[in-house]
């Protein structure tokens, strides 16, 4: 059987450490790009030279050419500018924007069969240009941001309590920002609802620390942004994808009228499999919940209304 490709565009923190994931678990042969020339080259090659301690087969590439990645199964999109202290993700919006429109013109002509996922931020926007400038199908494309941010609410959770942090299954709606909505109705330890077992004022504060959780390791590390967490999340979707495991992820997926909103991407709950976003699950919301999703889903809105998408 032919191993899966997996290309990653922008060979920087994230990027490298996706790749590194990838590459640890020889699940599938890995294709690093980015435009400046020999760091991709030089990290593959540092990455290939590990691959024998890890017993794993994967090939890992180092590119400056879209060629290369030509017959991706998966491509994940990292490229662009970090934030620094004192920047919201919607401060990117314009510099990344340029990048990511010519990165989808390299994906387009490359593997125009692939699954994209993007993880640049703005994310919701970033995966929306990169729909319009590929004209992929929408389940083709999708963004990264939600199995980041309940994995961070997971985190927080599971501090609160003392409990592994593999037993909290959290739930985030919304745009990957500072408007996200995490779920506390359904996010659950051991299958009880945390509003069962922590206090509403301690769910607050877990809740404001997640929204601002990007934010809080970029001022602490004061040169860049978090990496690790963003790569184990992308690595999770590429697994579900290549594998076809039908998993249910939170993801930035295109509406088409679920929760209320259509011709947008956001946070939602999905089903990913190889043809990408294969469903979306529509939570009962109450009236509160509804209220936080369809303000998140706005502030979105307006950032992609600057790009004219």
């Amino acid at each position: 059987m032919k191993r899966k490709k997996v290309s990653i565009i922008g060979a920087g923190h994230v990027g490298a450490s996706t790749a590194q994931l990838l590459a640890h678990s020889g699940i599938c042969d890995v294709v690093l790009f980015d435009v400046v020339e020999g760091m991709p080259q030089g990290k593959a090659l540092d990455l290939s030279e590990a691959c024998p301690l890890w017993n794993s087969a994967s090939t890992v590439t180092g590119t400056n050419d879209y060629a290369d990645t030509a017959g991706s199964d998966v491509i994940v999109v990292t490229a662009g500018i970090a934030r620094k202290p004192g920047m919201s993700r919607d401060d990117l919006l314009k510099t990344n924007a340029e990048i990511v429109g010519a990165v989808g013109k390299g994906i387009t002509a490359a593997s125009p069969n692939g699954v994209i996922i993007a993880v640049t931020n703005p994310m919701d926007v970033m995966a929306h240009l990169l729909y319009k400038t590929t004209g992929f199908p929408h389940h083709r494309v999708m963004g990264m941001g939600g199995v980041l941010d309940a994995a961070r609410f997971s985190t927080f959770v599971a501090w609160e309590l003392n409990v592994a942090p593999g037993a909290v299954n959290s739930v985030i709606l919304g745009g990957h920002g500072d408007q996200m909505v995490p779920m506390p109705r359904f996010t659950t330890v051991g299958g009880v609802p945390v509003t069962e077992l922590i206090p509403p004022d301690r769910i607050n504060a877990l809740v404001e620390r997640t929204r601002s959780g990007g934010a809080e390791i970029v001022s602490l590390l004061k040169t860049g942004s978090a990496y690790y967490a963003p790569a184990a999340s992308t690595f999770q979707m590429v697994k579900a994808i290549i594998f076809d495991e039908k998993r249910p992820l939170p993801a930035a997926c295109y509406l088409t009228g679920q929760y209320g909103v259509s011709g947008l991407y956001a946070g939602v709950p999905a089903i990913l499999g190889a043809a990408g976003v294969e469903r979306i699950i529509e939570l009962k919301l109450n009236k509160h919940e509804h209220e936080e999703f369809t303000r998140s889903a706005g502030a979105v809105a307006s950032l992609v209304k600057i790009l004219n998408l």
